[in-house]
């Protein structure tokens, strides 16, 4: 009786095999630019997407644009994707991934970011980055030296409005002392000045002695 069983088992067992190969995840493929991940604009560039099996079909995929999908079938394990005339709505995260006759689609490989630049605006880049150094260190000179002049100008004043108060207080003290002698000299010629008296002699003794004023008068 087991005779008739055992082709049975035998393709039940090859039928799971097949299955579980199939259900089988595949490692994801690697991927990488040629000749760099940043290009100018109108060039060409591969990438090329490298699995561990041969004969299989590859996929590449741009993110975030799922729409644009590229297949390629290769007897190695490797396949090599041309992107030519390249603009700058191509440029972008790019993944791939494979799959054999017995497998489903592996994992995405890990991506790979897709920069295409303008040689026109590349090479004003730097320019403009000059131009704002140069700019700035042009300011901040005219800056400081303004800075400079200004604070030349305020140690001057400040000297000169110091010096001019101490000219000014001496000028005040020069006029005051003029006005003190002024004062001074009409109490010296108020006092009378009397001739020296002769020794013995009395005041009274020189009124009299002195000889009477005659009237005025026509002559």
């Amino acid at each position: 009786m087991l005779s008739p069983l055992l082709p049975l088992l035998c393709l039940g067992l090859c039928l799971g095999r097949e299955d579980a190969k199939t259900n089988e995840k595949l490692p994801k493929p690697s991927l990488s630019a040629r000749p760099s991940t940043v290009v100018e604009r109108g060039s060409n560039l591969s990438l090329q997407c490298e699995s561990q099996f041969h004969n299989a079909t590859f996929l590449l995929e741009k993110s975030p644009d799922s729409g644009d999908k590229r297949e390629q079938s290769s007897a190695g394990n490797a396949a090599e994707f041309r992107l030519t005339d390249l603009e700058p709505k191509d440029a972008g995260r790019y993944f791939c991934a494979y799959r054999t006759a017995s497998h489903e689609w592996s994992e995405k490989s890990d991506h790979v970011e897709l920069v295409v630049t303008d040689k026109h605006d590349e090479l004003g880049a730097p320019s403009r980055k000059i131009d704002t150094r140069v700019m700035f260190v042009t300011v901040f000179s005219c800056l400081s030296i303004l800075l400079l002049f200004l604070c030349v100008f305020l140690i001057y004043r400040f000297t000169q409005h110091g010096s001019s108060q101490e000219e000014a207080s001496q000028r005040t003290s020069r006029s005051e002392l003029p006005k003190q002698e002024g004062a001074d000299s009409p109490e010296l010629e108020r006092l009378p000045v009397l001739p020296e008296a002769p020794q013995g002699v009395t005041r009274a003794q020189l009124h009299a002695s002195a000889p009477p004023e005659e009237p005025l008068g026509p002559r």
